[in-house]
């Protein structure tokens, strides 16, 4: 007012644009942030145990056991670095700050291949589970092509919209999931303990996991293992939400523990029920890209049968769908941070004028999601494509979980006295430094199974790698352009 009041005629106003039209909406809670999050590792499941068994046959629930471990390791690391710093971002975020923005940036590029990796991984896999309903989804793959790029264009619609239109649909699939896999697991436990269901027994069990030609070569094990943290996709989901939470320092460690509840218990008995109703072959093969319809389908009773096959193939397409939205949410929030923090064109930081949202990195990704599918119209191999894909992701995702447990790390030794809400236990003493025993087992062990991604898996060797460079060329190209240096904060100039 006062200026109004001493405006002489001729004078320009110049207003400074508004910084909440520079931020995403805190519009989520605990349960919009856990569905996104389950809807993501909830939904791995349904093609992750198949994926798994391809390579650690009979160690299929081994092999998800140990990467659960990892998985609490590396959400607990995530929960410490979201609250410390609630914006989009996510492991990238913790880069910047613990190393610099070099780092960070080579940490978000790592997680885009994962996330569209995950977006189109997922929309693939609607089709087989629908093909109760209509079996030309699950055997013709040209259609099965065409129905995931329609499930990718529609969501790339809704995530223009707004992220808020799609959390409540997200809480009601992600709730009627958990319940249909704990139904799932209940009932394949009480027939292994129930004597004379031959279908379901310890002896049969104990024949698929340890059998002959059942158990796994070690490089094929510790393969397996890598596969399996396809399994546990949520987490980075989760801290690129807080942003858009609202009170993220107390609602997302809230949300990430949940998960981590939820997730353990639901994947180890989901796996060895699978292992009680078929073989590691069957499931490898005839049941790789569905496997939970597999346990429906292998139920020793007709009316379990006729309860739970089409109540899986409806639940499994719809959490698939929540699993391909969360990715787009994700990946859209990762390139308006990086493009925020000048590591990407500017356009991926502008938010759409009405919805407030980073339209132009969802449509540039999904785009690239689709790219991804298309090979498929050209082979028949389903499983190897999931194989492939599964290789893939891990790539991305264990770097990135890698630099997010060294940014912790590191963050501890640079900055002791920074505000942590969520602080991990468990830790060390090093000259004086409090390191958490959990980001130190969790760094090694990823670093560890992402070397023998490399060495081992060729398609993920040189897809990986040539991504990367593209990066990094891209990377250079951007900073000679103009890009702006950030401070040692990791922060860019105003």
């Amino acid at each position: 007012m006062q200026e109004l009041k001493h405006r002489k005629p001729g004078d320009k106003i110049i207003r400074r644009p508004r910084e909440a039209a520079r931020r995403l909406r805190r519009v989520l809670g605990v349960g919009a942030l856990y569905s996104a999050g389950y809807g993501n590792v909830g939904s791995s499941i349904y093609y992750a145990l198949g994926i798994v068994a391809v390579v650690a046959v009979g160690a299929t629930p081994i092999a998800l056991l140990a990467a659960g471990i990892l998985f609490v390791f590396t959400a607990l690391t995530y929960a410490e670095g979201s609250t410390m710093f609630p914006e989009a971002g996510g492991s990238a975020s913790f880069a910047r700050r613990g190393f610099n923005e070099h780092v960070g940036f080579a940490a978000g590029w790592a997680l885009l291949l994962s996330y569209i990796v995950t977006i189109s991984l997922s929309a693939y896999t609607v089709s087989p589970y629908l093909g109760y309903f209509l079996p030309p989804l699950k055997d013709d793959p040209v259609l099965g092509i065409i129905v995931s790029i329609g499930i990718i264009l529609f969501l790339m619609l809704i995530n223009i919209i707004g992220v808020k239109e799609t959390s409540f649909v997200n809480i009601g699939a992600a709730v009627l999931d958990v319940a249909t896999q704990a139904s799932l697991v209940i009932i394949g436990l009480v027939l292994l303990i129930s004597p004379g269901i031959v279908a379901f027994t310890f002896e049969q069990l104990k024949e698929n996991i340890f059998g002959a030609g059942n158990w796994p070569s070690t490089g094929n094990l510790i393969y397996g293992i890598a596969l399996a943290a396809l399994a546990y996709t949520g987490v980075e989901t989760m801290s690129q939400m807080a942003e858009e939470t609202r009170r993220p320092q107390i609602r997302v460690p809230r949300a990430m523990i949940l998960m981590i509840v939820t997730v353990l218990v639901m994947f180890s008995g989901i796996s060895i029920v699978a292992l009680s109703a078929m073989t590691p072959q069957e499931l490898a093969n005839e049941w790789a890209r569905d496997p939970v319809a597999g346990i429906a389908y292998n139920l020793p009773f007709e009316w379990m049968k006729m309860i739970f096959k089409p109540l899986v193939g409806v639940l499994a397409a719809t959490i698939l769908l929540i699993a391909t939205n969360a990715g787009l949410m994700g990946i859209s929030r990762l390139a308006f941070s990086m493009g925020t923090n000048k590591q990407l064109p500017a356009a991926f930081h502008r938010l759409h004028s009405r919805f407030r949202t980073p339209y132009i990195a969802i449509i540039v990704f999904t785009i690239i999601a689709i790219a991804i599918v298309l090979p498929g119209l050209f082979t028949d191999d389903a499983v190897s494509i999931f194989s492939n894909l599964g290789g893939l992701y891990t790539f991305g995702s264990l770097l990135s979980f890698a630099v997010a447990h060294a940014s912790i790390l590191a963050l501890r030794v640079k900055q002791p006295k920074l505000e942590r809400p969520f602080k991990l236990g468990w830790n060390i003493r090093i000259k004086g430094r409090e390191l958490p025993i959990t980001a130190i087992i969790g760094l090694v062990a990823t670093v560890a199974i992402w070397f023998v991604i490399v060495n081992t898996q060729p398609y993920s060797r040189w897809l990986g790698l040539g991504w990367m460079a593209l990066g990094l060329g891209l990377y250079i190209l951007f900073k000679w352009r103009g890009g702006v240096s950030s401070d040692k904060n990791g922060k860019p100039p105003e």
